[in-house]
């Protein structure tokens, strides 16, 4: 099901001992578009501290009664390795953080998480040493992929190529596979404040030091393609009809193929 991040924030989290804390932020792969961690605020019993849990630690979530279950005791969680949510994280980081917990890594593999679609695929791998010292020899080269602060990028402008046309105020995701679908623009400036979706791999270009995402699309056509109904769940009927109107293959027949989806390729509009 597609979610907006937004309403995931405030989730409480329960280790199998008892409750660690809230959700407050999300960590965005900022190649793939995928959730990689959810930061946490744990209460005082925990630390008081800002900690990282990623989707392969969820024993179960409760839409319901908005909560992560989580096959952790809080000691672990409260004893995992610090995090400065402020600065992008480093890959360097992140083998540090499943060699706490042993867990396999996401990276190097044909999927999103590793070598398949969901985290849960992933979830029964275990930390390999070997694997991740080969992998770890190139962990500070320039233009590794880095995690960006959910928080941070919320605000970005959009670029149509006529010039501005909004600022994203929310994600919404895939509540099995974590990927980012779609980006919620908001259209307010001088667009009367329409709010719409727009797929981030359809993205012609990031510039994270700027704020900004461009696209191959006039501000015309974002600001007149189907709007987006917060108050809404987003069905497939409306996603086929904000693909047919961006003239776009849909991503959910290339998934059911290759269980890994490709970035769609459409004509400028």
């Amino acid at each position: 099901m597609l979610r907006s991040l937004k309403d995931l924030e405030h989730y409480t989290l329960y280790a199998s001992d008892g409750e660690i804390g809230t959700v407050v932020n999300f960590l965005l792969d900022d190649a793939s578009w995928t959730v990689r961690y959810l930061v946490a605020e744990t209460n005082g019993n925990s630390g008081g501290r800002d900690v990282l849990i990623t989707p392969l630690a969820f024993r179960e979530v409760d839409w319901a009664t908005r909560c992560f279950r989580l096959a952790l005791t809080r000691d672990k969680v409260r004893n995992s390795p610090g995090i400065d949510t402020n600065q992008p994280v480093s890959r360097q980081h992140e083998l540090d953080y499943h060699r706490y917990f042993g867990y396999a890594h996401y990276w190097g593999g044909s999927g999103i998480w590793g070598s398949g679609t969901y985290p849960t695929m992933l979830a029964g791998g275990m930390w390999d040493e070997a694997e991740a010292s080969s992998l770890g020899q190139d962990v500070d080269r320039p233009g590794d992929r880095h995690l960006r602060s959910a928080a941070e990028v919320r605000g970005y402008h959009i670029q149509g190529t006529d010039g501005p046309i909004g600022h994203i105020i929310d994600f919404i995701v895939d509540d099995e596979t974590w990927e980012v679908r779609y980006l919620v623009i908001d259209t307010t400036n001088g667009w009367f404040g329409k709010k719409v979706l727009v797929e981030p791999r359809w993205a012609r270009e990031v510039s994270w030091e700027d704020g900004k995402i461009h696209f191959d699309l006039t501000r015309k056509a974002i600001n007149d393609s189907p709007p987006w109904n917060p108050t809404a769940a987003i069905n497939r009927k409306y996603e086929v009809q904000l693909y047919d109107y961006y003239g776009r293959p849909v991503y959910w027949h290339t998934e059911a193929v290759l269980e890994c989806a490709a970035p769609p390729v459409g004509p400028v509009i």
